[in-house]
């Protein structure tokens, strides 16, 4: 059973020393493809595994027709936008994710990037300070939920709004239930996203929700860049001079945002949601361990596709 660890962007070492013990411990070979540089070197490398571990590496129906004896992929992170899984459950393979493994690590990044937009990107000048200010997050996952405990280390009044997440379990954490994200983003100076890239949520972030915040906006982005309508948010960020983006997913007009909105928009150079050594770790070994407990027994829990 062949056990293939293919990135772009490699795990740390100390991840990998972790991965290559859970799956050799289980009987299994581990096969590494690690900064590949083009598409062929992936599709000659998935030809006899039996199963795959991704980062934010791509598996679309070419590389699933490659893999003649894949069984499983586990995209290590939680979002899997980047796996066909309709290709993926027509060739007969399971896709699963690692939900909550790198959660910690983007909400840390999310209330640095707050407190950074806040103090005017460290530019020296006067700024504000997050205490008793309301923070919306869109999405009460496991991001969202760190995101809320540790908020509430500033002080902030926090409020949800999750379709999915009853009313109940985001409020037994101390925080307030909106009945709709129109409520959410009129009532939150800050608004911290954390849903998903799907049909539905694609550039559903734009003039309508991001146009009714209060003044003094603050869009907080550690989800999807896919999810943003930036021709919009660029037309409305163009009338309303209070308005505040900042994301560690740059956005395809990157250039217009950065010249247009010098002090009031930044984004990292990569995602850095997870780029923590904790996270890597954590990542990387649940993916190796679901790996394990699919082929053994069959376990399918965190599986994402049909």
């Amino acid at each position: 059973m062949k056990v293939l660890v293919a990135t772009e962007k490699p795990f740390a070492k100390v991840a990998i020393d972790g991965i290559k013990e859970v799956i050799e411990q289980a009987g299994f070979e581990l096969a590494l493809l690690e900064k590949y540089t083009e598409k062929a070197q992936l599709l000659s490398a998935v030809a006899d595994a039996d199963a795959l571990i991704i980062r934010s590496d791509k598996v679309d129906e070419a590389v699933l027709k490659a893999a003649k004896n894949l069984k499983i992929v586990v995209r290590a992170g939680a979002g899997y936008d980047n796996v066909d899984l309709d290709a993926a459950t027509q060739a007969g393979v399971c896709v699963m994710n690692t939900p909550g493994q790198n959660a910690n690590a983007v909400a840390e990044l999310a209330l640095g990037l707050l407190v950074y937009g806040v103090r005017n990107l460290y530019n020296g000048t006067s700024g504000s300070e997050l205490k008793g200010k309301k923070l919306g997050i869109h999405a009460y996952g496991n991001v969202g939920r760190n995101v809320a405990r540790i908020a509430k280390g500033f002080g902030m009044d926090i409020y949800a709004y999750d379709a999915y997440c009853p009313k109940e379990v985001i409020e037994k954490d101390g925080v307030k239930a909106c009945s709709s994200v129109e409520e959410l983003y009129s009532t939150c100076q800050f608004i911290s996203l954390h849903i998903p890239a799907t049909p539905e949520t694609t550039k559903s972030i734009g003039k309508r929700l991001v146009g009714s915040m209060p003044k003094g906006a603050f869009l907080l982005n550690t989800a999807r860049k896919e999810v943003i309508n930036e021709e919009e948010l660029i037309a409305l960020m163009e009338e309303r001079e209070d308005i505040k983006y900042l994301t560690d997913i740059m956005p395809a007009a990157n250039d217009t945002f950065a010249a247009k909105f010098a002090g009031r928009y930044f984004a990292t150079p990569k995602k850095m949601g997870a780029q923590t050594a904790e996270a890597n770790i954590n990542a990387g070994i649940a993916a190796a361990k679901q790996i394990v407990a699919f082929i053994k027994d069959g376990v399918e829990k965190f599986r994402v596709n049909k």
